[in-house]
């Protein structure tokens, strides 16, 4: 390779024995006499166009390729380098060479006989079932999805800690089969938590640990319908996979509007739904707050027979605003109220909790029971020493003051990347929402962010009514560097998508 970076095809071009790599099973003898760089730039083109390399892919390292094939360096860091030139690839560092861009499909008649991208086909897909499921099995360079903590910070250190003291006290019956209801120490532990940062007093008996908000919704789901309650009103927007959920259980979802003031109760009682899902304290996506006369007003709602089912999904993590007490603080026997480690530690751990009114109380431990005879007991009992011994507090005010400089980064670059957009809900959370004047559907913008390597949700996803387009973008679990880059490249996004519009 000469020094301006072009390669010299050495006198290994007349070898007659061909020689590939497991590599997208490339076969050198393929290569025309002198045409070896172009031919594997064009593979490489190919590959990237039909989705056999994705968007965040990385190259193999030149010289390792160079040595698969039999060719001299400057065949491949040339073909690199044509890529680059492309904008399909891009260094970097320690990374490599990785893909960065697709090519956009192509318009008119021919396009139908030419394979979705598998991120176009995601966001082009009219039955959003799973959708948000394939999106996160997709490779990409910055996930901005939401909903995600900093799992970076998982206190590693505290947790075998924590795990070696309660395998050292543990006894043999520990091992055997636990409590459908949850480990009593947990149950205990959780009360103590909601007490002191949702402001809910309860008795450990009125906890039931579930595995994970979804599993609350779906033993909850079949108690309402065991009463004769399919329909369920639900915030629009508002969260697709909790929508979702109670759809896989046989509900009909009725969408209520929500405004600057949270959920529409009177929508809701012209809906004619008994119960409801809503997010109160943090409302997903908007991130605003139900104000106190539309809670005064649920709650007598509530009192004359709905059900209220309170997802507290995030409400520990807040920046600029003061707590909100938990709905179930203020009419226990009128509202479920569910919440996890989730958005706090870490989803894998699939640990949550499920506070039901008395009279519900033993139908909903019978269907834990018949669900899969309880949580994991171990688990349980790590959880509740992290919380009795004041780590998981520690580790809350860690990720807050982290989650808080990651958010102001996207403030920023959102500020300068993307004219015209709208904040919405930067008071607390680990999500912004960002809305647009119309004119371009948000399912065009996430596909073009995502051809450039950027995994975002397009706020389509997350409602029923119609609405201006927007986007829905995770802050808490990437560094600052990436935040600021993601930003930058949907912004580049923002731009082709008005353009084609």
């Amino acid at each position: 390779m000469d020094a301006m970076g072009r390669s010299t095809e050495s006198s290994s071009e007349g070898s007659k024995t061909a020689v590939g790599s497991d590599f997208l099973q490339l076969d050198i003898g393929q290569a025309p006499p002198g045409g070896r760089t172009a031919w594997l730039a064009e593979r490489l083109r190919s590959a990237i166009a039909d989705g056999s390399l994705l968007v965040g892919a990385r190259l193999p390292a030149s010289r390792v390729l160079a040595d698969e094939l039999r060719v001299t360096r400057g065949v491949v860091t040339e073909a690199y380098r044509r890529l680059a030139e492309s904008g399909q690839v891009a260094g970097r560092g320690r990374l490599g060479t990785v893909v960065v861009a697709a090519p956009a499909p192509p318009k008119g008649p021919a396009a139908d006989r030419v394979p979705a991208l598998p991120g176009a086909a995601v966001f082009a897909a009219a039955d959003r079932e799973g959708v948000v499921d394939a999106l996160r099995a997709l490779p990409s360079r910055i996930d901005l999805s939401p909903g995600v903590p900093d799992l970076a910070a998982f206190p590693r250190t505290a947790w075998l800690r924590a795990e070696r003291a309660v395998l050292g006290s543990v006894t043999p019956a520990d091992f055997g089969y636990g409590d459908p209801r949850g480990a009593l120490a947990l149950r205990r532990a959780v009360v103590g938590w909601l007490a002191r940062n949702r402001g809910i007093l309860a008795d450990p008996d009125e906890v039931v640990v579930v595995a994970g908000v979804a599993q609350a919704l779906a033993l909850l789901g079949r108690l309402l319908r065991a009463h004769g309650i399919d329909r369920i009103a639900v915030e629009d927007p508002g969260s697709l996979g909790a929508r979702q959920q109670l759809e896989y259980g046989g509900h009909t979802v009725v969408p209520v509007p929500v405004d600057e003031g949270g959920l529409d109760v009177g929508a809701l009682r012209a809906s004619g739904a008994r119960a409801v899902l809503l997010t109160p304290a943090h409302q997903f996506p908007t991130g605003v707050v139900l104000d106190g006369e539309r809670r005064r007003d649920l709650l007598d709602w509530a009192a004359a027979g709905g059900v209220v089912v309170e997802d507290d999904y995030d409400a520990e993590h807040r920046y600029d605003r003061p707590p909100v007490p938990a709905l179930r603080s203020l009419l226990p026997e009128g509202v479920c109220h569910t919440g996890s480690v989730s958005k706090l530690l870490a989803p894998a751990l699939r640990v949550g909790w499920l506070l039901v009114p008395p009279d519900r109380l033993d139908a909903v431990v019978a269907a834990k029971r018949y669900a899969d005879l309880g949580n994991g007991v171990l688990t349980q009992l790590v959880l509740a020493r992290l919380m009795d011994s004041g780590e998981l507090e520690r580790h809350l005010r860690h990720v807050r003051l982290r989650h808080r400089r990651r958010r102001d980064v996207m403030l920023r670059a959102v500020a300068e990347h993307l004219p015209g957009a709208r904040v919405h809900g930067a008071a607390a959370g680990l999500h912004l929402m960002v809305t647009f004047d119309g004119g371009f559907a948000d399912t065009d913008l996430a596909a073009a962010a995502l051809a450039r390597g950027v995994k975002v949700h397009p706020l389509s996803w997350h409602r029923i009514a119609p609405g201006p387009p927007g986007l829905v973008l995770g802050y808490a679990a990437g560094a600052a560097h990436e935040i600021d880059e993601g930003v930058t490249l949907v912004g580049e996004a923002l731009r082709e998508v008005r353009v084609r519009t």
